[in-house]
């Protein structure tokens, strides 16, 4: 999955904070992640949705329940993208304390 389609899932607040929950607290079921929400069970289904769609979160079915947790692997397109500006900004920091050097001998 593209780094954007990640960033698109997670520019929306509410979608976010229950990946942060998830991030925080662990596995936690629906009826968990309702309270506090601030929105319906129904809507809270639907962002999980679109978090398991991204690859942000998976899903294992525990009796009539089922308990979501947070997958690591679905910020590896976010990882990768950081990366390659983490290259930039270095050489670039690089250049500016190069510049710097040379004007204050």
């Amino acid at each position: 999955m593209p780094a954007s389609d990640v960033f698109r899932v997670l520019a929306d607040p509410t979608r976010r904070s229950l990946f942060e929950r998830l991030a925080e607290e662990g596995e936690l079921s629906v009826a968990a992640l309702t309270r506090g929400a601030g929105v319906s069970q129904p809507a809270v289904s639907q962002h999980l949705a679109a978090l398991r769609g991204a690859g942000l979160v998976a899903e294992q079915r525990a009796g009539r329940s089922t308990l979501y947790r947070v997958d690591p692997q679905g910020l590896r397109p976010l990882v990768d993208w950081l990366g390659h500006y983490a290259v930039f900004w270095r050489d670039r920091f690089d250049a500016l304390e190069d510049l710097l050097k040379r004007m204050d001998p």
